[in-house]
Formats: structure tokens, C-alpha cells, sequence
């Protein structure tokens, strides 16, 4: 499989969620106008381009269908390609430049940043380079091992200490084993998380300026791994990366697995941070250099495009033959938004019925508890009455006093009024 097949295998669930549905859209339009790209906006928008990036890509076609007086919307299709091509344009290559070069890996734990670190070193040694590997993440159980055997399956060196050690002090013997060896490239792993801020600057800016001392004039790259699976949260975790270790590119993993393929474009356009590197798979060799030519062209592949939209036309058709044939036949575009609709309106209910049930659980504890506060106040009411009978018994003073013993002649007196 060639490298443009591979990116367009592994953007399909992406192709077919969005640029299926724009391609739908487009033939549902005998006119360019502003309800097509008002429903274009809101189209990507929900396939995780963003709400700024697709302001400013609806922008830019509605200013080339006017210089080029344009007026087919199926035109738009090559320029939305063309467009999104631009965008992604600027910086997408790896600076290795120099003997050695340096690479730091961040990346919050589970988006397969150690699997990246072992594939990209498999590339480089392909190459013919000599690689080193920093197993500097230090802290996460097992990191060390699996980064071990990344390194045995690519043939790369690693340099590792204890679980626990300084990731500064992994860097710095990495760095002084690569110039002993003649190293081409050292590729650090570094600690995968960022709820601690401040300890991740802290040590970042320790191994920084290891590096700076030891390799003055390197190149250096800060490469922080997001899985594309996430969306827009790739989006904030980049934001904050990038405010917190300066990071220099964006490797974007598990596009393979997901329909939210158009974070590429919101990372590029609103933070920009270039992406270098794509994985479209599992395979040593499916992580690809990113070019954002064969990117846009694998999203609007014909062959795939033709299949999306026989089978959209396919369900419209059956949607149709089981309506009303008295009732108007609604667009592609209704259809689109019918479904998305229904979607909502099943979680909505899913959400009421949850909340109902809540309702129930909290109307029966609140009865349980009503029914005991109403039995205490019975008992408390009841020892109450019993006292009061006992006291009225004892000293009922509509009736003659019962007096005892030596008490008898107070008691005449008392009744008397004389109360000396």
C-alpha cells in the first residue's frame, strides 16, 4: 500500500462523516447562496473543525466564488480543497538539521506516546540514522520496559536508570552517550501528564536547559502526541501544552479509529501549532509525515466520495418510498439534520428518563422520611398526653386534693384560701 492509499484508508470514518455529508450538501443546491454556506458552516463545525476555523474557511471560499464568479455550488468542493490545503501549509517538516538533533515527546498518558517514540525512531533507523532513546519519563510504572522494547524492535540505543530517577539526569547521560557513539538523532520521552502544571514546567525547563548546555547549536524539536479520537479536547490539551512547554508540532495519533479528523484544521488554524506526523494505524510504518497536499486530497478521494454518496442517496430514496407521497420531498440537507435531530431528541429523552427515575428515588426517600418524622411525632405526642393524664391525676384541682398523711390539714387550709 503507497503512502497516499495509507493516509486515505486511514482518514475514511472522517471522509465519510464530514466530506460525505458536504458533498450531499453541495448537490442539494442549484445555487451558491447564503443558507449553503450558513448549512456548510454548521456542517463542520459538528465535524470538530471549530466554530472559529469554519467562520474563516466559509469566509474565504464566499471570497474566491466572487473573484472567480463562480456560481455551481459542485465548484466549491475543489475550492474548500484547496482552501483547507493552504491552511495546513507551513512548517509541517521535522528540523534534524544537525548532529545530533533532539526531539522531546510530550503528551498526556494513554494517547500513545511512547508507541509514537518507537515508530519514529524505526523511521529514522530506516533511513540509515542512529538513533538514541531517553527513557526520561521516569514516574509511570512500566514506561521503561515498554520503551525498551521499542527500542529492540527498532535498533535503536536507550539510555535508562532506575524507575523514580531524575528525567534530567536520563537526558544528560542520553546526550553524552550520543556524541560518544556518533548518534544522529535523540529522541527523549518525557513525563506523560499535565495536572500538575507547575512540576511538568519545572522539570521541562531543568532537561531544556541540560540540552542547551550540552548541545548548544542542536536542533530541537517539542513534539506533543494527541489522540484524534478526543476532538476538540485535542484542541485544549494543545493550548495548554503549548502555554506550558513551548511545544514546536503536533503528532496526531489514532486518526484510523475516528470521524474527527477536522480537529487537524482547529489545532492548525486557531492555536497555530503545525502538525508534523499523523498515524492512520496500527503498524510500525503507519506513522506518516503529515503533508497537508495528500491530507486534503485523501479527505476528497472520488472513488470513496462515489460510494458515500450511493448510499446516501440510497437512504433518502427508502426515507422517501416510506413517506407520504402527498407530503414535499425534503432536501438531502433536511435529511441530514432530521437524523442529527433524532439523535439529540433520543439523548434528550435517555436524559429525561434518567432524571424521572431520580425524581421517583427522591419522592420515595422523601416519603420514607415524612412517614418517620410523622411516627416520632405520634410517640412524642402520645408520651406527652401520657404525662399530662399522670399530672392531671396527681393534682386535679377540680376535684378534692388527695392528701397523705401530715398533709391533710394543709390541704383543708390551702382550699380555704389560706394559703400561710
Amino acid at each position: 500500500m503507497g503512502l497516499f492509499d495509507k493516509i486515505k484508508s486511514g482518514l475514511k470514518k472522517t471522509r465519510d462523516a464530514l466530506f460525505g455529508r458536504i458533498d450531499k450538501l453541495l448537490k442539494s443546491f442549484t445555487k451558491i447562496d447564503d443558507d449553503l454556506f450558513e448549512e456548510l458552516e454548521e456542517l463542520l463545525v459538528m465535524g470538530d473543525v471549530g466554530m472559529y476555523t469554519a467562520e474563516k474557511i466559509c469566509d474565504e471560499l464566499k471570497a474566491r466564488v466572487k473573484n472567480e464568479g463562480i456560481t455551481d455550488p459542485s465548484q466549491i468542493r475543489r475550492l474548500l480543497e484547496e482552501v483547507i490545503t493552504e491552511m495546513l501549509e507551513g512548517g509541517n517538516t521535522l528540523d534534524i538539521s544537525t548532529k545530533p538533533s533532539v526531539i522531546l515527546v510530550i503528551g498526556v498518558n494513554g494517547v500513545g506516546k511512547t508507541t509514537t517514540i518507537g515508530k519514529l525512531a524505526a523511521r529514522f533507523v530506516g533511513d540509515g540514522k542512529r538513533v538514541t532513546l531517553a527513557a526520561a519519563d521516569t514516574f509511570r510504572a512500566a514506561a521503561i520496559d515498554q520503551l525498551k522494547i521499542w527500542a529492540d524492535r527498532s535498533g535503536a540505543d536507550i539510555i535508562k536508570q532506575n524507575e523514580g530517577s531524575d528525567p534530567a539526569a536520563v537526558v544528560f547521560d542520553a546526550i553524552s552517550s550520543a556524541k560518544a557513539r556518533g548518534s544522529d538523532i535523540i529522541i527523549a520521552d518525557t513525563a506523560g501528564r499535565l495536572h500538575n502544571k507547575k512540576n511538568l514546567m519545572d522539570e521541562l525547563a531543568k532537561i531544556n536547559r541540560i540540552i542547551d548546555r550540552e548541545l548548544p547549536e542542536a536542533a530541537k524539536e517539542v513534539l506533543l502526541v494527541l489522540d484524534a479520537t478526543t476532538g476538540q479536547n485535542a484542541v485544549n490539551q494543545t493550548k495548554e501544552f503549548k502555554n506550558a512547554a513551548g511545544i514546536t508540532g503536533i503528532v496526531l495519533t489514532k486518526l484510523d479509529g475516528t470521524a474527527k479528523g477536522g480537529v487537524v484544521l482547529a489545532i492548525r488554524e486557531e492555536l497555530d501549532v503545525p502538525v508534523k506526523y499523523i498515524g492512520v494505524g496500527e503498524q510500525i510504518d503507519d506513522l506518516q509525515p503529515f503533508d497537508p497536499k495528500e491530507f486534503a486530497r485523501a479527505l476528497f478521494s472520488d472513488d470513496d466520495m462515489k460510494e458515500v454518496m450511493e448510499e446516501t442517496e440510497r437512504d433518502t430514496e427508502e426515507q422517501q418510498e416510506s413517506t407520504n407521497t402527498e407530503e414535499p420531498v425534503k432536501s438531502a440537507t433536511a435529511d441530514i439534520w432530521a437524523q442529527i435531530d433524532a439523535e439529540a431528541q433520543a439523548e434528550r429523552q435517555a436524559e429525561l428518563e434518567k432524571s424521572e427515575e431520580s425524581e421517583q428515588e427522591k419522592e420515595a426517600a422523601r416519603a420514607e422520611a415524612e412517614a418517620e418524622a410523622k411516627r416520632i411525632r405520634e410517640e412524642q405526642k402520645k408520651r406527652a398526653e401520657e404525662r399530662r393524664s399522670r399530672t392531671e391525676k396527681k393534682y386535679n384541682w377540680s376535684t378534692e386534693p388527695v392528701a397523705q398523711d401530715s398533709d391533710d390539714e394543709w390541704f383543708e387550709q390551702w382550699k380555704k384560701g389560706n394559703n400561710d
